[in-house]
């Protein structure tokens, strides 16, 4: 069973973390909230009204963005492009038409143009505006990735492995930039970088098959037991337990 009995909040304005070992279900809730699993029981909350079922391209409508493990980043089109996509839902009518040469729609065009180049300085990448996505280094593209789900403008932002591939500078400049964020929107982080987690949320969950196995803050998690077990084995923790009884 992908996921069990998970029950969970993302408050306004806090960063949420959610860990546990590979195949705890970190993703499935993920793609649960995004309407890309159906839950066979249960509901999913947002703004006090349920969206179980959404379909994804619904998200960015409602005020939901979302990055991926795998990018997911249009190869043909500049980075510059890409972000024009993410802002679609905060675009007017014939931005489509307008991106894909189908009709002209100057004003629409250069708004959005605007807000991508404004998106992109603010994460320092603005130098690679018109590069594609395919010949940058793995970490520019997590940022180029992260630049697409911010110029929506969600009021939800989920992010999964954000730091994955990134540069101890450049991690450091993500756990910068995500307490920046927490004023404008709330944030869940799917993250295996637990120094992290700890760095920034002020509240994390911890997934073992399936289960919520602990919640709280970063000091409380840190000191679980059960969290201890479920990432090191119990037998490992048994063994330390009884090392620290000897000690």
């Amino acid at each position: 069973m992908a996921l069990d009995d998970v029950s969970l909040d993302v408050p306004d304005g806090r960063i949420v973390g959610i860990i546990g070992p590979n195949g705890a279900g970190k993703t499935t809730l993920f793609n649960v909230v995004c309407g890309l699993v159906r839950p066979q029981s249960g509901d999913v909350m947002f703004n006090r009204r349920s969206i179980t079922g959404i379909r994804p391209h619904e998200l960015n409508r409602l005020g939901i963005a979302r990055t991926l493990q795998g990018l997911g980043l249009w190869r043909g089109m500049t980075v510059l492009e890409n972000l024009m996509i993410g802002a679609r839902r905060i675009s007017g009518p014939g931005f489509a038409s307008a991106l894909l040469g189908l009709g002209r729609s100057d004003r629409y065009e250069a708004r959005l143009k605007a807000d991508a180049m404004a998106q992109l300085r603010e994460l320092g990448i603005e130098d690679v505006a018109n590069r594609y996505p395919g010949i940058l280094p793995y970490g520019v593209q997590k940022w180029v990735s992260l630049g697409r789900a911010l110029i929506s403008r969600p009021a939800l932002l989920l992010l999964d492995e954000p730091a994955s591939g990134l540069s101890s500078s450049e991690q450091k400049q993500l756990i910068t930039l995500l307490r920046s964020l927490r004023a404008r929107m709330s944030i869940a982080l799917v993250e295996h970088r637990l120094d992290l987690v700890m760095n920034v949320c002020e509240q994390i969950h911890v997934l073992d098959f399936g289960r919520l196995i602990a919640s709280g803050t970063p000091d409380q998690i840190q000191n679980d037991r059960t969290v201890t077990d479920a990432y090191l084995g119990g037998e490992i923790s048994e063994q330390q337990r009884e090392a620290e009884a000897g000690a």
